[in-house]
C-alpha cells in the first residue's frame, strides 16, 4: 500500500472519530442551559456529557487548570492519530507565543510571572525561559527565536509593552502560514489568513479610537491576510471605508460594527462579530469528508469550547448576571 493511501486511509478514520465527538460537544443550548442552572455546582456538572470530569466543587484556579488539562490531552491525542503534525503543531504554537510575550515582559518588569504560563505549547515554559535567559536558541523554532530577542529590544527602546507584541505576533502569523505551506493545505492557508484579516481590523478599529496615527497601525498590521495591509491603510480615518474592503469576506458584518465601534459606539459586538467570522469560516469543514480540514477545525471547535467554559463557569463562581455572561459567548461549532 502506497504511503499516500495509507495517509488518506488513516484521515478516513481520524475524521469519522471526530465528527462523531462532535456530537457531544458544547452547544448553544447546553451553554443556556449551564449559564440558567441554580448553582455553579450543577452547571459544573453537566460538562460530564461533553467529556469534562466533574468540576463542581472547584475554584476559578482549578477550574482554569483543569479545562486547560482537558485541552492539552485532545492535542496529545490526535498528534498521535494525525497523519501529519501540522494541524496540531498550530494550534500548540499559540501558546509558545503566549508564552514568550510572558516571558519578555517579566524579565522587563523583574516579576516572575510564570504562573500565567501555559503547557499546551510546543516548548515547555521552563526551557523556553531557559533558552531567553540563556540566550541560546538552539531547539527553538527559527521565527519564535528572532522574535523573543527582537521584542526584547523594542520593549528596552520604546518602553512600550504593546509595540513588543506587535513583534510576536507578526512572527506567529507567519510561522502559521508557513505550516499551512508545508502541508499543501488550503483549509489552513484559509484560516490563517481569516485569522490575520480579524486582526488587522481589530487593529485599524483600535487605532482609530485611541486617536493614533498611520505610523502606529503601519506597526500592528500583519501581511498574508486575505485583505491588503496597504488597502487598510488606505481606508484607515474612515469606518465605512474600511468596511467596504471587508464586504466581501466573512469578516464583512463585523467590519460593519467595526464602523460604528470606530466613531465611539460598543468593542464588545465588534470583538464578538471578528470572532464569530472565524468560526463561520471552520463550518465549512463540515463539508469537507475527510483530511486534515475536519481536524483543524475540530481543535479550533475544542479551543472555543475551553474559552466559552471558562467564561461560564468563572462568571457563575463570581456570580455575573447571566445575561453578562451570555452576551460574551461566541457562536459555538458544534
Amino acid at each position: 500500500m502506497s504511503n499516500k493511501k495509507c495517509v488518506r486511509e488513516k484521515y478516513l478514520y481520524l475524521s469519522a472519530m471526530l465528527r462523531a465527538r462532535e456530537a457531544k460537544m458544547l452547544t448553544r443550548d447546553k451553554a443556556e442551559r449551564m449559564i440558567d442552572a441554580p448553582s455553579f455546582d450543577e452547571a459544573a456538572k453537566m460538562l460530564t456529557d461533553c467529556g469534562y470530569k466533574d468540576l463542581s466543587g472547584c475554584t476559578a484556579r482549578e477550574v482554569e487548570a483543569a479545562l486547560a488539562e482537558h485541552r492539552a490531552e485532545i492535542f496529545s491525542e490526535l498528534a498521535r492519530l494525525s497523519p501529519d503534525p501540522e494541524p496540531v503543531e498550530v494550534f500548540r504554537m499559540r501558546y509558545d507565543y503566549h508564552n514568550a510575550k510572558i516571558i519578555v515582559k517579566s524579565e522587563a518588569e523583574g516579576i516572575d510571572r510564570s504562573d500565567l504560563m501555559s503547557f499546551s505549547g510546543r516548548i515547555a515554559p521552563e526551557a523556553l525561559k531557559r533558552c531567553f535567559t540563556e540566550e541560546k536558541y538552539a531547539g527553538i523554532p527559527a521565527l519564535l527565536a528572532d522574535a523573543m530577542v527582537e521584542s526584547k529590544s523594542v520593549l528596552a527602546r520604546t518602553q512600550n509593552p504593546q509595540l513588543a507584541d506587535f513583534v510576536l505576533d507578526r512572527a506567529y502569523f507567519a510561522e502559521l502560514l508557513n505550516a499551512a505551506n508545508g502541508l499543501g493545505s488550503s483549509f489552513l492557508r484559509g484560516y490563517a489568513q481569516t485569522m490575520i484579516d480579524a486582526s488587522n481590523l481589530r487593529s485599524a478599529v483600535r487605532t482609530m479610537r485611541m486617536g493614533k496615527d498611520t505610523d502606529f497601525l503601519k506597526t500592528a498590521l500583519i501581511s498574508g491576510g486575505g485583505v491588503d495591509c496597504g488597502r487598510i491603510l488606505a481606508a484607515f480615518g474612515s469606518g465605512d471605508t474600511l468596511a467596504a474592503i471587508y464586504a466581501n469576506t466573512v469578516l464583512s458584518a463585523a467590519a460593519s460594527q467595526g464602523a460604528q465601534a470606530a466613531k465611539g459606539g460598543t468593542m464588545t459586538a465588534f470583538e464578538l462579530s471578528c470572532d464569530n467570522a472565524v468560526t463561520a469560516y471552520l463550518t465549512r469543514a463540515r463539508l469537507v469528508s475527510y483530511g486534515e480540514a475536519p481536524v483543524i477545525a475540530y481543535l479550533a471547535a475544542v479551543e472555543g469550547e475551553v474559552t466559552a467554559l471558562r467564561m461560564i463557569l468563572t462568571g457563575l463562581l463570581a456570580s455575573l448576571a447571566p445575561e453578562t455572561i451570555r452576551e460574551r459567548l461566541r457562536d459555538m461549532y458544534a
